[in-house]
């Protein structure tokens, strides 16, 4: 289906990638659970075969399907990218957004707050293949990552903020330096969506979502995406399919697709209850700091009101120091957070951490516990009245 490029990006979501009239007037695109594809003869497979890459071609279930391309068009439309790909989780598109650029030995610059997992990826898997990794703090800037790179260096990967400790990085700055040293980028965007920040319009090369969280938006898929540039799609379509056998399965297709038609509405709510629950927990004698780009007083807040476009519903809260049986019986009770390692769903959900032990190169200044909330589409009222009831516990149990 056409789409116009003066859509508004509420008006994309629900038009691109829909085409009622494809599917015998179906609204959402069905789940085609395909694996095998017949061909009505040999000239028309050895033309499939060669075009699979091809948008609408379908030649085999693992290189993509009718339902995984109208989710792939429907998230290259609000990206403002060409092509995307569609994988099996967010990891899955990290490791495939990195294996897609870098070779034996090459070099890796990664930010000190990035997703724990792509660390141990890095540390772990590309180090076993000849491939260097190394931090940077994520505050540094252009100039500092400039004078981290090495001749070797090929990809400069970014998260901004941080899905924990949730630092803002001058993005613009750090791909200009990647891009005069000739080495490639990738951004995990997973935090902002690109309804709040458009990696591709900063100069970034891929941009990475886990799916699984707003997408999907309902806490029940795997699910990930890279979007990029026609000059970086058969690269990294390849890796993912041809060469890891990496492929997106169709019910998580289908709820992806689904999930995105009402990201706009639903990320407008988490983002406006997040910001009212954020001034809520700094006004409360028991926390020492609030960490989200969107408040005033946050370090970052500069940067992200020159390049974002609102704020999600995660957020973390530095604790002042409290005993672990206190922060327990904070967290133990309440009705409305989930203890969850994940974000993006209608629910909330609270994540203990500390990233003391992970930092490399920087050095968490933090001596209280640290909880991440993701704010959900519940009323912010009954959010503070079980929050109220937490800290009268932690209180009392400290």
């Amino acid at each position: 289906m056409s789409r116009s490029k003066d859509q508004a990006p509420e008006t994309l979501l629900i038009s691109a990638g829909h085409d009622a009239r494809r599917h015998r007037g179906a609204v959402n695109v069905p789940p085609y659970r395909a694996s095998t594809i017949t061909h009505p003869d040999y000239a028309a497979f050895e033309i499939a075969r060669q075009q699979r890459f091809e948008k609408d071609t379908v030649v085999y279930g693992r290189f993509g399907t009718p339902s995984s391309h109208a989710l792939e068009d429907a998230v290259a439309a609000i990206e403002g990218a060409d092509r995307c790909v569609t994988l099996s989780s967010g990891m899955a598109a990290c490791a495939t957004a990195i294996l897609a650029v870098v070779k034996a030995g090459d070099h890796v610059l990664l930010p000190d707050n990035v997703y724990q997992p792509v660390r141990h990826f890095s540390g772990g898997f590309l180090a076993r293949f000849g491939v260097e990794c190394s931090f940077y703090d994520p505050s540094i800037g252009g100039a500092g990552v400039s004078a981290l790179l090495r001749p070797n260096t090929t990809l400069v990967y970014c998260e901004s903020p941080g899905s924990q400790t949730m630092e803002i990085a001058d993005t613009p700055a750090i791909v200009a330096a990647a891009k005069a040293h000739g080495a490639r980028t990738a951004f995990d965007n997973t935090w902002a969506t690109p309804l709040l920040f458009r990696p591709l319009d900063h100069g970034v090369d891929l941009s990475i979502n886990a799916a699984t969280k707003y997408y999907v938006g309902h806490s029940d898929a795997m699910l990930g995406t890279i979007a990029m540039r026609d000059d970086m799609f058969e690269r990294v379509k390849t890796v993912a399919t041809a060469q890891l056998g990496n492929c997106a399965g169709s019910e998580e297709v289908y709820l992806g697709l689904r999930g995105l038609r009402t990201l706009a509405v639903r990320l407008k709510r988490h983002g406006e209850s997040a910001l009212t629950m954020a001034r809520w927990f700094q006004a409360r004698p028991e926390v020492a700091r609030v960490l989200y780009p969107a408040l005033p007083e946050d370090p970052g807040h500069a940067l992200w009101k020159r390049d974002f476009k609102g704020a999600s519903g995660l957020f973390s809260v530095v604790f002042n120091p409290f005993p672990k049986k206190a922060i327990a019986a904070f967290i133990d009770h309440l009705e409305h957070f989930s203890i969850g390692a994940s974000f993006g769903g209608y629910e909330s959900l609270v994540l203990p951490f500390d990233p003391s032990p992970y930092r490399s190169v920087t050095k968490w200044p933090a001596t209280g516990p640290c909880l991440r909330f993701h704010i959900g589409l519940e009323s912010v009222d009954d959010l503070i009245r079980d929050l109220e009831g937490g800290f009268a516990r932690l209180n009392a149990a400290a």
